[in-house]
């Protein structure tokens, strides 16, 4: 069984910075892409940020410049630094990863339960 949890989310003001943690554990043979996605209030899922298992990234516009992705293999775990938040990067913060279980098994995504984040001043 896989678990992906988040953490670090949290109240905070504009232009302030804040770090989300995801780490994946249980019966893990490897992982593929860890991904950063959000959901605000009322409207879609979107992708934020995706570390390949190569460390090439990609950025959504809206946060290019100011998120940073990385991962931290050996501890199956993936970050993302938030730095000069604003009012709209409020949503819940969902970390994803492509995963395969066993040698033989297909690359099936995971996802984490979300961490809020909310800029309020």
């Amino acid at each position: 069984q896989v678990r992906l949890v988040e953490s670090g989310g949290g109240l905070v003001q504009p232009g302030v910075s804040l770090r989300l943690s995801c780490a994946a554990s249980g019966d893990i043979f490897s992982i593929n892409a860890m991904a950063w996605y959000r959901q605000a209030p009322g409207k879609q899922r979107e992708s934020v940020a995706v570390v390949s298992s190569d460390g090439s990234t990609r950025y959504a516009d809206s946060v290019k410049g100011r998120f940073t992705i990385s991962r931290d293999k050996a501890n199956q775990s993936v970050f993302l630094q938030m730095n000069s938040l604003k009012p709209e990067d409020t949503a819940v913060y969902f970390c994803n990863a492509d995963i395969k279980v066993y040698v033989y098994s297909i690359l099936r995504t995971y996802w984490g339960q979300g961490t809020q984040v909310t800029v309020s001043s």
